[in-house]
Parts: structure tokens; C-alpha cells; sequence
């Protein structure tokens, strides 16, 4: 069996090291949905340290290629990566919450990672496999998710 383990980060540069880890500890990158406003994603502190440079993840995080910027009724540009972004292109009238939960993630969390993109923040999710959830989740607390 598996679970949908999501978080949510302060810092872009943070999101996409829990990334990195993960990658590290074994697992499937392509299975990471990485959402952030346009303005988080594009910040200087994420381009400075590689996280994203134009609309591309990649540099020292080298994972998930081809972040894409996709506009949203309610919310603006967001940019996204992972399978997460082919959800929201055809996410019209659902918007980040229809995407969110057709990943399986409930709708109330779902609410509440929309107004936590609105404020800043950059919302992780994977889908992992049961047994592998625990470890994922503490890579994300030790990358300094405010949310898990």
C-alpha cells in the first residue's frame, strides 16, 4: 500500500533540499509535487542557491526538471513540478485544490495548503510507499517543515 505524504516549507530552498534527501535515501524523485507562488519560486534566495534557475528546477538540487508556471483562477502564476503540475494544467475550474485532492490529499488540507501558497510557502508531496513513509516524513522535519 502506499500514502500521500505532504508538508509544507518556509523556505523554497528548503522544499527542494527534503528533495535532494529523498533522492539520496533511494526513492523515486518523479514521485514529488513541489507548488509554490511564482514570486517564491523565482526568489533570489532559491535562484542564488540553485533551487531554480528560470523556470527549471535543477542546479544542486539536480531533481525534479521542469518546473512549469501555470496560471490559476483565485491564486495567480504558481509555478509546479512533479505530478502535480499535470493535474493543474488541466485544473480549470478545480484550481490547487482539485489538484491537491486528485492527488489525494484531503480537501481540508487541501484549503489550507492553497492559502499557505498564497502566503509565501511551498507545498511538498509525495506518494510513498507505507513502509517508507516514517523516513520520508523525518527528512522533511529535518529539513524544517512547519507542516507534515
Amino acid at each position: 500500500m502506499s500514502q500521500q505524504v505532504s508538508a509544507v516549507f518556509s523556505s523554497h530552498h528548503d522544499a527542494i533540499e527534503a528533495a535532494k534527501r529523498v533522492k539520496d535515501a533511494g526513492l523515486k524523485t518523479s514521485d514529488i509535487s513541489v507548488i509554490a507562488n511564482k514570486d517564491v519560486a523565482r526568489s533570489p534566495d532559491s535562484v542564488s542557491t540553485g533551487a531554480v534557475s528560470g523556470t527549471a528546477l535543477g542546479g544542486a538540487a539536480g531533481l525534479i526538471l521542469g518546473l512549469g508556471s501555470v496560471a490559476i483562477p483565485g491564486l495567480g502564476v504558481v509555478a509546479a513540478a512533479g505530478p502535480i503540475a499535470g493535474l493543474l494544467s488541466g485544473a480549470v475550474t478545480g484550481g490547487v485544490i482539485g489538484a491537491m485532492i486528485d492527488l489525494g490529499i484531503p480537501a481540508d488540507r487541501s484549503e489550507e495548503y492553497e492559502r499557505d501558497i498564497k502566503s509565501g510557502k511551498t507545498v511538498w508531496a509525495m506518494e510513498v510507499d507505507d513502509e517508507k513513509a516514517d523516513s520520508v516524513r523525518k527528512i522533511l522535519r529535518d529539513c524544517g517543515a512547519i507542516k507534515i
